[in-house]
């Protein structure tokens, strides 16, 4: 009990941050905006001239935005845990909260429990307000698979909210991580992927995507994909973790 009072305010003084920088807090808005907003667009634009106008499986094409969602949650993970190496803002956190385990602890998971939260909503959303401009072609909550997809959709924005930001305490810059996770995820996965054949299905985007699928080919099922997204998640988490806990500040 002693030892959980001290985490408190840990966690409190992380969302200060989180909520005064600019560029953090926008990142965990834009997740919700892009992923919904892009969506409902794109739905309202082709979603009712032919069935299948959005993809094959109905189920995936209804969270077509998270494609772009997911760069958000990037950008939010990341920024959370950049600023803390700008201006010797690590040596005053430092200061402040010695205990590096529960420093970075309290970082990662106020990040990955803001994430989460708008995760959720967004999932809820995206697929809500997407389905509304599909017409005849619309699928409904309780339709096979979407209960599945609305709560996998927040967990994989989670997941990689908490990529980035583990990456991002690994190499101490945003910027890098950014720029190599934005071209992974938008084409490098998919080139590799078609080269890869059955192995790319354990790249951490193809198998944090699997749960919003209706139908999974491969080894991989829509839990067990997330569930290796989620080991992704977690090496980077350790290897943050190592390189806080290691490094001089």
């Amino acid at each position: 009990m002693r030892a959980a009072l001290p985490t408190v305010p840990t966690l409190h003084s992380e969302w200060i941050k989180i909520r005064s920088l600019r560029g953090s807090l926008g990142g965990l808005i834009a997740v919700f905006v892009v992923t919904a907003g892009i969506q409902a667009l794109t739905a309202a634009a082709i979603g009712r001239s032919e069935d299948g106008s959005m993809g094959d499986d109905p189920l995936f094409a209804a969270y077509y935005g998270i494609s772009f969602g997911q760069i958000a949650a990037m950008v939010f993970g990341a920024g959370a845990v950049s600023c803390e190496f700008h201006n010797g803002a690590l040596r005053t956190s430092l200061a402040a909260v010695p205990n590096r385990t529960r420093f970075y602890l309290s970082k990662i998971a106020t990040v990955g429990v803001l994430a989460l939260l708008a995760g959720q909503v967004t999932g809820l959303v995206t697929f809500v307000a997407g389905q509304a401009f599909m017409g005849q072609y619309a699928l409904a909550l309780g339709d096979p698979g979407t209960y599945r997809a609305v709560v996998g959709s927040g967990l994989y924005l989670t997941l990689m909210a908490l990529f980035a930001a583990g990456l991002t305490a690994v190499l101490r810059s945003g910027t890098v991580v950014l720029s190599l996770l934005i071209p992974f995820v938008l084409l490098v996965s998919f080139v590799v992927g078609e080269a890869a054949g059955g192995a790319a299905q354990f790249l951490p985007d193809r198998a944090g995507q699997l749960v919003l699928h209706a139908q999974t080919q491969g080894d991989l099922g829509p839990w067990t994909g997330l569930g290796v997204m989620a080991l992704w998640a977690g090496a980077a988490v350790l290897g943050g973790w190592l390189a806080v806990h290691r490094r001089d500040a």
